[in-house]
């Protein structure tokens, strides 16, 4: 066995369909510290239910019901509810945000509107200016201040800002003021209760976080150290408007428009590195772009309902109609901040990036660390991976983009989808690559 790889047991259930995604994950486990938990559901049945490694440092095993902090696929169940609250006429789309929240009408937030927001275009990213310390963001009620005061960065509908750590206090507290509720128990009783899932909570109380999976960052991620270390190095934050400026000429004479500015002040609150996502107390909060608690079976099943026009084992979340106006593409910005590359937004969730491309119709959400979570009405295809473990971007890294694409062959496989030979000479050229990097880098997991 090559040197840091370790033999590992998965549990769980597996059509033989969809063998090669139990080959993948296996793979995957063997190279890094932690576990995971991964799920599949097609045509409304759960395919994969498979989940090994390990949850904690101590190397206690997965559990059927070990959820995984899971930052930014938390915005996925965020979007879910807006849309959920739009198809009950609660909402609309192109309303100011301001009819909603009268005291966002400030600091030039008065025309803003809730499709800026879910596109990421309000110029609302800034976290790092509007907060003292990244601890700020257990506390609601200050984070709405925060925003109310808060002047928009740039011209609301100029540039595509990616909102890392504002878009849930954004969208969470239209929810709480058209509903009237907690944005935790909308979470519990408009998606978690109607599905019956086992584990998804965005604010957990007390007695589930026995449930919880230490989060564990591997060698390759020190460079970041995860969010509950500098989400910048040290060296970027202090280097001044010179070297940042110089950075982004440099990126930008290779066609990626990159704003390290942007990015600092987007993902790296002060305080950041004293800042632990997976700390109880963070994990009581009520972060909803970031601090999400979820088994990857809740999140499948969640997404299969997507993929299924809305509705799964006889419950409706949103009727087809509003399914599809959440899903249909928006129109870019002319420029970006924060990530320099085209997200593919629809209104709040981004494409789906596989080893087999991007599906037309797939949409969701990836998050730091790893996790991801995703439908596909047109295959009725729904995955979803949660990690305690890896390298990590703010929107997932290659492990969810291997599962993705043999999900999609699978699927093909299984409805007798023609497959083109381009298609299948490009997956499987990308994942031979892909075995010679595993294997030069397996090292670095151990």
């Amino acid at each position: 066995m090559a040197r840091g790889l370790r033999k590992i047991h998965l549990d769980g259930t597996l059509h033989p369909d969809f063998q090669k995604l139990a080959s993948i994950l296996e793979r995957i486990l063997e190279r890094q510290k932690g576990g995971a938990a991964l799920c599949v559901y097609h045509h409304g049945e759960c395919v994969v239910d498979l989940w090994g490694g390990y949850l904690d440092s101590n190397r206690t095993p997965w559990r059927r019901d070990t959820m995984a902090c899971s930052f930014s696929t938390t915005k996925g169940v965020t979007t879910t509810l807006i849309h959920m609250m739009k198809d009950r006429g609660l909402i609309d789309y192109d309303a100011r945000v301001a009819e909603y929240w009268p005291e966002f009408a400030q600091a030039g937030k008065e025309e803003i509107t809730v499709r800026q927001i879910l596109t990421h275009q309000a110029g609302l990213y800034h976290i790092r200016q509007m907060i003292d310390d990244a601890s700020r963001m257990r506390d609601w009620g200050y984070m709405v201040n925060a925003l109310e005061r808060a002047e928009p960065i740039h011209v609301p509908g100029e540039r595509t800002g990616y909102h890392g750590l504002t878009y849930g206090f954004l969208v969470g507290e239209i929810l709480q003021r058209v509903t009237g509720k907690r944005f935790s128990d909308l979470v519990q009783q408009e998606i978690v209760q109607p599905l019956g899932l086992d584990g998804m909570f965005v604010g957990a109380p007390a007695s589930e976080l026995h449930r919880s999976a230490e989060l564990i960052w591997s060698k390759p991620g020190k460079a970041l150290q995860g969010l509950q270390q500098d989400a910048i190095p040290t060296w970027l934050t202090e280097a001044g408007e010179t070297a940042t400026s110089l950075m982004s000429h440099g990126f930008g004479m290779v066609g990626l428009d990159l704003d390290f500015g942007s990015i600092i002040d987007a993902l790296a609150p002060k305080g950041i590195s004293d800042f632990s996502f997976d700390d109880p107390e963070t994990l009581k909060a009520v972060i909803p772009a970031g601090n999400g608690l979820f088994t990857a079976r809740s999140l499948a099943k969640m997404y299969g309902a997507l993929s299924m026009g809305g509705e799964i084992d006889g419950v409706r979340l949103l009727s087809r109609e509003a399914l599809y106006q959440a899903i249909e593409p928006q129109p870019e910005a002319e420029g970006r901040s924060v990530l320099p590359i085209n997200m593919h937004w629809s209104l709040g969730y981004h494409g789906v990036p596989t080893s087999h491309g991007f599906p037309k119709q797939a949409f969701g959400h990836f998050g730091f660390g790893g996790s991801g979570a995703w439908a596909d009405p047109s295959r009725e295809l729904s995955l979803a991976l949660t990690v305690n473990c890896g390298t990590g971007t703010p929107l997932g890294d290659l492990r969810i983009v291997r599962l993705g694409g043999a999900a999609l062959a699978a699927a093909g496989r299984r409805d007798g989808r023609y497959v083109s030979p381009a298609a299948q000479q490009f997956g499987d050229s990308w994942s031979r690559a892909r075995d010679w990097f595993d294997r030069r880098s397996s090292a670095s997991y151990s």
